[in-house]
């Protein structure tokens, strides 16, 4: 039998009277294997990057839901403006990937996958301050 000799311990047999609880013989007795030394400060840091994300994301979430209940009700029957509504939707949607990327246009433009010309120019015909978002 070819075994990793840092997972199993030696094959052992017990003898009775020694105190030991009696085991059939030839018992492979399991060992732990070592642990690699790991950087203990590198587990820190990525524990550290992983909250910080985790963080963000339910900021962001919480951001979401917060302007979506600000969002009133389209009332279809009573007639609605669908150019008013689709440049509203679009206003929103803008903002927010200005907001994520900090105002880079065209990380925001790669967000909402558009062109960035695309959002430089919606940015211009909506008259969206790119420079007044909120981080």
């Amino acid at each position: 039998m070819n075994v990793d000799q840092a997972a199993l311990a030696e094959t052992s047999t017990t003898h009775p009277g020694n105190g030991s609880t009696q085991l059939p013989e030839n018992t492979i007795r399991l060992k732990l294997a070592e642990r690699p030394a790991r950087d203990r400060i590198k587990r820190v840091i990525d524990l550290a990057d992983a909250l910080l994300s985790e963080a963000e994301t339910l900021a962001r979430d919480k951001a979401f839901t917060e302007e979506a209940t600000k969002l009133k009700p389209v009332d279809i029957l009573a007639g609605i403006n669908f150019y008013d509504e689709v440049q509203r939707f679009e206003t929103h949607l803008i903002k927010m990937a200005l907001t994520e990327t900090a105002g880079n246009q065209a990380r925001a433009a790669r967000l909402l996958g558009i062109k960035a010309t695309t959002l430089n120019s919606k940015i211009k015909l909506f008259n969206i301050d790119a420079h007044a978002v909120e981080p």
